[in-house]
């Protein structure tokens, strides 16, 4: 910046010599400049690119934010819209070579072409932890933009630094409708190993030797920690991306690579020197095709020494990247098997074409994120696309399917079509949700409607209640960047994608999806807003004469969406009333006057009858009388096809129990699981006595599906604090009234497993249950069950040929340690301990180790996982482990008090409070802590024993209830 000044000013001798050797300086940082950006500008011009060109006024770095200014749009969260992008000519150069992950830095060229909608002078854009070397405004452009040669004088470059912004104060105006181009030099950080977010790296060993990644995670928000840009979702654009790196890598970003040939950088003894190499280096550049129009947080870059396997499906090329060993191994098959016919499916299902001719999945070593859904160049943790084909029995095939799936969904809800801003990013996450479900049923056959409701809607009703207060659609459209994370949250995912269920099941899924082909094929290339999916919705329902809504899509889907919570039906079939009000955790007095517009399906003596809508807080229902006759019965909300929980008057609750015990097959099996799910949930939270949940279970003797066995198991406490029961008086009533019931099911599952262990090849989740009723059993001390895990325990330590599924481990090794003595632990802490062991089978060994009844092997166990020079992160579970050993309590408590010095204090405290049973344990670790700790950790004590007692008492009344009533009805 200069100002002319016709008098009045003069230079000494000196001074013209100091400032000619500045000007002389400054020429030659200038020219350092011009060649490095022309070497670039060389290297582009191949791919058509636009060019980098030296800044016109360089700047060392943005100048911090001024310290005295007026109010501008830089206070604003939001970017202003006078200027929006077109296209970004990227280019980026992580300054790393094999076996030297340091620097951990990397340099940058964009030039973005904008369009000035609305005169200014002020441009802003995002940028977060970058520093500049160059920035310079050209234009207007004509049709070729490469070829402007006039720049708009700069007047000063600076960071808003609340906001991320990168401001851009010029001394001419941008004139509407015109085209520009802004060019910025800039370097950044790549992030260390434990922060995967912006670009960032791993390092893992491979083939034996020491290797590194870079990759990037840029959602929500991180792009702008990358590179300069308009980092909104609906500030869409173009980008030509390329990417300097070690020749012996390969790079990858969204599209295919369009040339790959040497970058000799100009300066080489200067990064060499940088990085410690006295062997100049023959960079590589990777240039890509042109993307199509996208949001910035879905760009990605990838550098690695990877290997992959290939397919094509319908014209897209599939690679799937992952560590050598790993794709030498055939872990990234089944991915490579499944992916085209998911893309195949999405797209004949959507009716929408998949844009893109290329398509990589790549497995890195460690994200944040189970996966990113990236276009076209999807990232993933390793953990969630390698699968390992002899594991048979886990559902980690399952879940690699489910991910994928959602990922590749992705691509038409995410990334094709656009939210408009993160408020709705349910739009992105609810229905990928969903889709990851149908892929689920495609691909493994495991049906939608059975599996859906069980893993999605229940799970998510039972955490709403519990700790969420959230919409699914976020009112707040000026949330903080940094709180814009919290947005991606169970309830965007699992309730969006329960509503998304609910709302294909009254439309039916014909009409569902051709409403949604209207929408992906109008914004395309776009973004939308949830009334945008509305009106496309209605669009559809008003061209049939199937049926009629009772309000329009927007008020009905809104009621959802907009507000928190679900709401509670309340029957009565005398009169045929039902009634809603919003479900709370704990009833009691609350305010809230919500009402949604609900469908409701149901059956009648187990015939499906017409959808009914509830769509005032109550309404009577004359076709839903129903007579005195005990085989009159009508059940609600049919296969849970929609978002809400149901209680009957008390005298139909009983009236329900007899038809199960009847015969449980007359009423569907996802319905008996609602219908156990709600009586508990209305118990806990005081609309019904215990009883009613309980009356519910004297069936279950005839019960064959494991899923409902895990929920009752799982509401009566067995698997959460079993342990704590084993020496009350609840246990040997508990162990009468359930052991005769859960009998059948476990000889049903233990003459397969005796058979032969590829006879349970079943649907991996319920695989999980099925383990649950084996615990159960030998929790009970079935002789059969205890036998069963001595013989299979058995037969692994003779023969590595038998080793037990990992899905099963759990219960085998723990009933093995149990029965046997030091043999058996050592056998099972030698498999704890090699390196090969996988990870799940080390979570399940760690667990059964802490099964013994030996005392000595408890005390070995602990100091194992507790060393003083090296504590290890697990050491505070293994002591919780021991506690809740029948006979661990004071072993466990005696080794914490000796090892107080160097144990995490809250940490140990939580871990042992919720294992005390008893008065006198309590009022001794309170004696304990009063003697040990210092003034201010008494209170954190304090508040964690009150917290436990407070749980202890409410625990103690829920055991005596259920006493109770199952000595009163254990004959019946």
């Amino acid at each position: 910046m200069s100002a002319k000044l016709r008098s009045g000013f003069y230079l000494g001798k000196k001074s013209v010599l100091l400032l000619a050797l500045l000007l002389a300086a400054l020429l030659l940082a200038l020219l350092v400049l011009a060649i490095l950006y022309g070497r670039c500008a060389r290297d582009l011009k191949k791919s058509g690119q636009l060019l980098p060109v030296a800044p016109t006024t360089p700047w060392a770095n943005a100048s911090a934010e001024p310290a005295t200014r007026l109010l501008g749009p830089w206070d604003q969260q939001r970017l202003p819209r006078h200027v929006m992008p077109i296209h970004y000519s990227l280019l980026l150069w992580p300054h790393l070579a094999p076996g030297l992950p340091e620097p951990r830095t990397y340099s940058g060229q964009v030039n973005i072409t904008v369009r000035c909608r609305e005169a200014t002078s002020t441009v802003l854009l995002h940028s977060a932890d970058l520093t500049y070397q160059g920035a310079s405004v050209w234009g207007p452009l004509g049709d070729a933009p490469a070829n402007s040669t006039r720049g708009v004088p700069l007047a000063e470059l600076w960071e808003a630094l609340e906001n991320q912004y990168l401001v851009l104060e010029l001394l001419e105006t941008l004139s509407a409708g015109a085209l520009y181009e802004l060019r910025l030099a800039f370097q950044g950080k790549i992030q260390s190993e434990l922060i995967f977010s912006g670009l960032f790296l791993n390092t893992y060993e491979d083939e034996g030797e020491s290797r590194w990644v870079i990759a990037s995670q840029l959602q929500p928000t991180a792009a702008r920690f990358v590179y300069p840009c308009f980092d909104e979702p609906a500030m869409k654009a173009t980008f030509n991306i390329s990417i300097v790196h070690h020749p012996s890598y390969v790079a990858l970003s969204n599209m295919p690579a369009l040339d790959v040939s040497e970058y000799k950088e100009v300066n080489e003894s200067a990064l060499s020197a940088l990085m410690n190499e006295t062997t100049p280096i023959n960079w590589t550049i990777t240039t890509f095709e042109r993307t199509l129009k996208m949001s910035t947080y879905i760009t990605a870059f990838v550098v690695c020494k990877f290997d992959y396997v290939t397919t094509t499906e319908r014209g897209n090329q599939i690679r799937i990247w992952a560590r050598k060993d790993a794709v030498q191994g055939g872990f990234i098959n089944y991915a490579l098997n499944i992916t085209g016919p998911i893309f195949s499916f999405l797209e004949d299902l959507l009716n929408v074409s998949y844009p893109l001719s290329k398509t990589d999945l790549v497995a890195v070593p460690n994200i944040d994120a189970g996966a990113m859904e990236n276009w076209g160049l999807m990232i993933f943790h390793e953990t969630s696309l390698l699968y390992n084909p002899e594991d048979k029995y886990s559902s980690k095939k399952m879940q690699i399917c489910q991910i994928v799936t959602h990922e590749i969904a992705h691509q038409w809800f995410g990334n094709l079509v656009t939210m408009d801003w993160w408020n709705d990013i349910w739009l992105n996450e609810g229905f990928a949700t969903y889709l990851e479900y149908l892929g689920l049923d495609y691909i493994e056959h495991i049906p939608l409607d059975n599996h859906f409701s069980k893993q999605v809607v229940l799970p998510m009703l039972a955490k709403e209640n519990q700790e969420l207060n959230l919409s699914v659609s976020d009112t707040d459209e000026t949330r903080q960047t940094d709180s814009l994370i919290e947005l991606f949250n169970t309830v965007t995912y699992h309730k969006g994608a329960s509503i998304i269920w609910m709302l294909s099941n009254f439309m039916t899924e014909r009409l569902f999806m051709k409403a949604l082909n209207s929408y992906l094929s109008a914004f395309s290339f776009s973004n939308a807003i949830q009334d945008d999916l509305w009106n496309h919705i209605q669009k559809v329902i008003d061209e049939q004469k199937d049926f009629q809504l009772p309000a329009p899509v927007k008020m009905i889907m809104d009621s959802w969406t907009c507000q928190k919570g679900f709401p509670l039906l309340t029957v009565n079939f005398s009169t045929g009333n039902i009634s809603q009000e919003p479900f709370f955790a704990e009833k009691g007095e609350h305010n809230s006057i919500n009402t949604w517009i609900i469908p409701i399906s149901w059956i009648r003596n187990g015939t499906l009858q017409p959808l009914v809508w509830l769509d005032k807080r109550s309404k009577i229902f004359p076709e839903m009388k129903i007579s005195d006759s005990e085989h009159d019965w009508i059940i609600l909300n049919v296969n849970m096809s929609a978002y809400y929980r149901i209680n009957y008057d008390q005298k139909y609750w009983r009236r329900l129990a007899k038809v199960l015990e009847g015969d449980p097959k007359a009423i569907p099996s996802v319905s008996r699981l609602q219908l156990m799910a709600d009586a508990f949930q209305l118990s806990w939270s005081s609309y019904t006595g215990y009883e009613t949940p309980l009356y519910l279970t004297k069936y279950l003797e005839k019960e064959d599906d494991s899923t409902v066995w895990k929920m009752v198991l799982h509401a009566l406490g067995i698997d959460s604090w079993g342990f704590l029961l084993r020496d009350s008086e609840l246990y040997p009533v508990l162990k009468q009234y359930l052991l005769p019931r859960i009998t059948p099911m476990y000889h049903r599952y233990a003459h397969l497993f005796r058979e032969s262990t590829e006879a349970l090849e079943i649907n991996p989740f319920t695989i999980h249950a099925v383990e649950g009723i084996l615990s159960t059993a030998c929790w009970f001390g079935l002789r059969d069950c205890l036998d069963l895990a001595s013989e299979f325990f058995n037969k692994w330590m003779n023969s590595s040929k038998h080793e037990v599924p990992v899905c099963f481990s759990s219960t085998i090794c723990c009933y093995g340690v149990w029965r046997g003595d030091d043999k058996e632990w050592d056998f099972l802490w030698k498999i704890f301990k090699q390196k090969e062991t996988a990870s799940a089978y080390r979570t399940n060994i760690f667990f059964a180790l802490s099964c013994t009844r030996v005392p000595w092997l408890l005390q070995r166990y602990l100091h194992y996982f507790n060393d003083e020079t090296d504590p290890l992160p697990i050491g505070v579970e293994a002591i919780r482990n021991v506690a809740r050993n029948e006979i661990g309590f004071w072993i466990a408590w005696t080794f914490a008090s000796e090892s107080w010095s160097y144990l995490p204090i809250r940490a140990t405290l939580q871990a042992l409070v919720t294992t005390v049973t008893t008065p006198i344990e309590m009022q001794m670790v309170q004696v304990f802590l009063n003697n040990t700790l210092e003034p201010e950790q008494r209170i954190m004590a304090t508040d964690i024993m009150l917290k436990a007692k407070s749980v202890n008492e409410e625990r103690k009344e829920s055991v005596t209830k259920m006493i109770m009533w199952l000595k009163k009805n254990m004959d019946d």
